[in-house]
């Protein structure tokens, strides 16, 4: 792909993988809005199980409902994040007790061990990485709007590996808030896909 940074969306087996379907076009045109990446703007497409997975840079999963990995699937997550490579993992229901987050958690839990999956802190290099988020994760109209658990998750998760996050994992619905066709952002007074600027930028830098 010309060397140019590309977003990977991971295919799997159970569950509704192709969710909030503008939300990558969106953040691509915020790349090369602000920064000086060389961005490809197709979003690319892999399933889990495919080990084309290991050429990535960055992925992307998400869904409402169960996710249950098959065994190559477990094999090339694993295999993908423990040797550097990085997994952005949103929550479309925003709801710590729905099926997404108990089965996605549970996968966690069989892959890296009880407790793997563990809170950042506000302070995390990953507010700081491109543009500045003091208060830590940006909050979300889902959370506003009372659906899912009526939350407001003051936090993210993240499965760390030598020290840098590999799995950083959201109950916010970043994905339907950047679900939008991009060349209507400039109705927001504030951009909310700069903080997709961050894990991207995050993902590639540290």
């Amino acid at each position: 792909m010309n060397n140019a940074f590309f977003f990977t969306r991971l295919q799997y087996e159970s569950g509704d993988w192709d969710v909030d379907q503008r939300m990558p076009s969106n953040l691509l045109n915020s790349l090369v809005e602000y920064t000086t990446l060389k961005v490809d703007t197709r979003e690319n497409i892999v399933e889990l199980a495919n080990d084309a997975i290991f050429d990535c840079p960055f992925c992307y999963l998400s869904g409402h409902k169960l996710v249950q990995f098959t065994k190559k699937e477990k094999e090339n997550f694993e295999k993908y994040v423990t040797n550097g490579g990085f997994v952005f993992v949103d929550d479309c229901n925003h709801d710590i007790d729905g099926l997404f987050a108990k089965s996605f958690e549970r996968q966690m839990r069989e892959l890296f061990g009880d407790g793997a999956l563990k809170k950042i802190p506000n302070d995390h290099e990953i507010y700081s990485s491109f543009f500045e988020f003091d208060d830590g994760p940006p909050t979300t109209s889902q959370e506003l709007n009372g659906w899912g658990d009526d939350l407001v998750h003051e936090y993210l998760k993240a499965i760390e590996i030598d020290d840098r996050i590999a799995v950083l994992y959201s109950n916010k619905d970043y994905g339907c808030e950047w679900d939008y066709d991009f060349r209507n952002k400039r109705y927001y007074k504030i951009d909310n896909t700069q903080f997709g600027v961050n894990i991207v930028m995050y993902a590639l830098t540290s």
